[in-house]
């Protein structure tokens, strides 16, 4: 299959990870921002079959688990109101609130329907006119422009009885505030390539110069991945902290103009808090005036909401890229994919879902100081793996 089977070529992927392997004098720390990419690396073991001197960090890159509490206990209590029909995406539906979730609330009699797409929201809207149709907009750069044009025909239809219930984050904020962090390890960047397909790379520069470190767009395949590392260790190698776009066949560099001004009409910048990490200046959308009669929190009078994060949940701290997801005390007991106690445990981009689906349940080891590993060792361990 084009641009699938070719890019989890193993042959190609053990020349690039000689090559990396050839690169490499010191340790490095590297964070991918998309937890797309964290389910490949995982998936795949790319983190495993990389020279020991790299560590991959996975950032907060999943869109359901950035949601704020705050958030999604306003959903929770907007869909359990007689004569709301509350729309979201499936994802979200398990993602827990302070004590229950979007599944228990259409247990307990609330209408809440998975939708595919947000212009089903906006049928479902103009088929009920005596009801109020809610969605549930929650993502980053990629998810902002469908939402922002359901809302855009929901006025110029005349649609009044659907809002949206917005929590959309921009990516380039978030890693500024990571790398002004005290703690931050990482020196590189993978950016995010289904973002920059939207967005373009404008923003990046600007950071990759304030911060000193590379950014390198990168896509989700295993060669796509190990491409993107081999880029950003070449160039932390060399003292170079520049923007390279190693995702071409998806990414323009100006992204896509279309899109970016539905997003200037119907949207407007905002400071947005992001679960487990707090508030990020500027890194979030909010509904522009122009459009605020379609904003569910301005429909929705929600008020004296008490939010409370689970104490021993510690997925903050993964978000942000402090912690691997199996050195959390509850992951796999306590917390597992059927009773999850964060949105990194039960979204399909969550990196706590990624290390249980794919059987990585112990804390890792402290790396030995071994020697780099000889092509006839990573070979076995890339037929191993599901490269091969």
């Amino acid at each position: 299959m084009k641009y699938i089977d070719e890019f989890q070529n193993p042959d190609l992927a053990r020349r690039l990870l000689d090559e990396i392997r050839a690169t490499v004098t010191r340790p490095w720390a590297l964070m991918e921002v998309c937890g797309g990419q964290t389910h490949s690396i995982i998936r795949h073991g790319i983190d495993q079959l990389l020279p020991p001197e790299i560590e991959l960090i996975h950032g907060p890159g999943c869109p359901v688990c950035v949601t704020p509490l705050e958030t999604i206990d306003k959903a929770l209590e907007i869909a359990s109101r007689p004569g709301v029909i509350f729309c979201s995406f499936g994802d979200m539906l398990r993602v827990p609130g302070t004590g229950r979730d979007l599944f228990q609330v259409r247990g307990q009699g609330g209408d809440v329907r998975v939708v595919y797409s947000p212009l089903d929201a906006l049928r479902i809207a103009e088929q009920n006119p005596d009801r109020e149709v809610v969605f549930f907009g929650i993502g980053f750069e990629t998810t902002a422009p469908p939402n922002a044009m359901t809302v855009h025909q929901a006025r110029k239809r005349n649609i009044r009885n659907f809002s949206l219930l917005v929590s959309h984050v921009r990516v380039p904020p978030a890693i500024d505030a990571i790398m002004r962090s005290p703690d931050c390890r990482v020196q590189g960047f993978l950016a995010a390539g289904h973002v920059c397909s939207v967005m373009g790379t404008a923003e990046y520069p600007e950071l990759a110069r304030r911060h000193q470190v590379p950014i390198v767009v990168t896509g989700f395949e295993p060669l796509d991945i190990l491409e993107g590392v081999r880029r950003t260790v070449l160039q932390l190698e060399q003292g170079e902290h520049t923007v390279e776009n190693a995702y071409q066949r998806a990414v323009p560099a100006d992204g896509n103009p279309a899109a970016q001004a539905m997003l200037s009409d119907v949207f407007e910048i905002t400071d947005r808090a992001w679960r487990g990490i707090g508030v990020i200046p500027k890194s979030g959308w909010r509904l522009s005036e122009r459009y605020r009669d379609h904003d569910a929190e301005h429909r929705f009078s929600v008020e004296g909401i008490d939010t409370r994060e689970p104490a021993e949940c510690r997925s903050g701290e993964v978000l942000q890229g402090l912690l691997k997801p199996n050195e959390c005390e509850a992951f796999g007991t306590t917390c597992t994919p059927r009773s999850p106690l964060g949105a990194t445990m039960v979204s399909s981009e969550g990196a706590c879902a990624a290390y249980y689906l794919y059987r990585r349940l112990d804390a890792p080891l402290a790396p030995a100081p071994t020697a780099s590993r000889t092509p006839s060792q990573v070979t076995a361990s890339l037929e191993g793996s599901s490269l091969a």
